[in-house]
């Protein structure tokens, strides 16, 4: 009797565990686990309302409980140095930190912009050429060369997550609108906001000044950058 009693008591406590993992009470970042399942379910993106539409959920606030899972792909859209005049809005254009695991593929690469509230905005190459609405809607969209495509789909998966992070908000809005009239499912692209607004604890700083450096520099290395070589594209003529 006192034996089955015991083993009723060990499955108890078995079940219990199991109900708490089902209940999401399982450790977010679980950084030792390669499987995908042992993390909580992402909410549905979920728009703040604003005009780049950051989600309510998985933004600059919240965005150290969901790194390291292995069911997101994290994006850093920034260049390193962006010419558009961000002090307009009192804003630096240089890129001064990033997150861990995000990969960094400017978004003015990609593609064309949409109109910016500073001056001096990118006008050079990029992947494709999109006429925007007045709203941000695109309204036309088409590659600039042949490899355009491929490169997207190679950068952007349709199997996981995707959490788009820049200055503000902005190029990842665009790049969202672009990815969902490309075919990607919008409930899986996530516009967690600007790292301007960043606030935690996982920061990797990416100027310093070396010793003798007249000027600090941009520890470019320190990031997973995807190089887009124009120059070994070939573009489509109109």
């Amino acid at each position: 009797m006192g034996k089955n009693i015991f083993f009723l008591s060990v499955l108890f406590c078995l079940a219990l565990f199991l109900s708490a993992c089902t209940a999401n009470d399982y450790p977010v970042n679980l950084q030792d686990s390669n499987q995908a399942g042992f993390f909580p379910a992402l909410p549905l993106p979920q728009s703040d309302g604003g005009p780049f539409e950051v989600d309510i959920n998985i933004n600059m606030n919240t965005i150290d409980n969901f790194l390291n899972r292995p069911d997101v792909a994290y994006f850093d859209l920034r260049m390193f140095y962006d010419p558009a005049n961000f002090r307009e809005i009192g804003s630096n254009p240089m890129i001064t930190r990033t997150l861990p695991g995000f990969r960094q593929v400017p978004f003015p690469f990609i593609a064309t912009l949409a109109a910016m509230p500073v001056s001096g905005s990118y006008t050079g190459d990029s992947l494709f050429r999109i006429v925007w609405g007045e709203n941000r809607q695109i309204l036309e969209v088409a590659p600039n060369f042949l490899e355009s495509e491929i490169i997207l789909s190679d950068l952007f998966p349709k199997d996981k997550a995707i959490f788009l992070m820049c200055n503000g908000g902005g190029y990842n809005s665009m790049l969202k609108s672009l990815l969902v009239h490309k075919g990607w499912d919008e409930n899986m692209i996530y516009n967690i906001g600007g790292n301007w607004y960043y606030t935690g604890d996982n920061s990797i700083d990416l100027i310093i000044q070396p010793e003798g450096s007249p000027e600090p520099i941009i520890a470019t290395w320190r990031v997973n950058y995807a190089l887009i070589d124009f120059s070994r594209l070939t573009r489509i003529t109109r």
